[in-house]
């Protein structure tokens, strides 16, 4: 899901479940290099967590607000707070780790 500057709040901060945030752009090479990661992570956590990638180019307010200073910067946000940063290419079983970390855990009936 692209988010703006302007949906940045309504998807990002204002969302119950836990969202990871790629800030990316489209010339950045690591930015490519993780994009299919990021999809199969927004493809595997359903309705656990959201998945929002903000072009930096595009939405320069959001990357200003949170110290983007280096790209790809991928952020897990949680009741509208960042909880964890990721600066760099990374791996999709530690992304998902540190989504998972933040996910709500699943109600068991006995």
């Amino acid at each position: 899901m692209d988010v703006t500057d302007a949906t940045f709040s309504s998807v990002v901060l204002d969302n119950d479940l836990p969202v990871l945030v790629d800030f990316g752009a489209d010339w950045c090479g690591a930015c490519r290099m993780i994009e299919p990661v990021i999809h199969e992570l927004a493809s595997d956590l359903g309705g656990q967590a959201v998945v929002a990638q903000v072009d930096v180019d595009d939405n320069p307010q959001i990357a200003a607000r949170y110290g983007i200073k280096a790209l790809p910067t991928l952020m897990v946000f949680k009741d509208g707070q960042p909880v964890e940063k990721v600066v760099g290419a990374a791996r999709k079983a530690e992304l998902r780790a540190r989504i998972d970390s933040h996910s709500a855990p699943s109600k068991t009936l006995l």
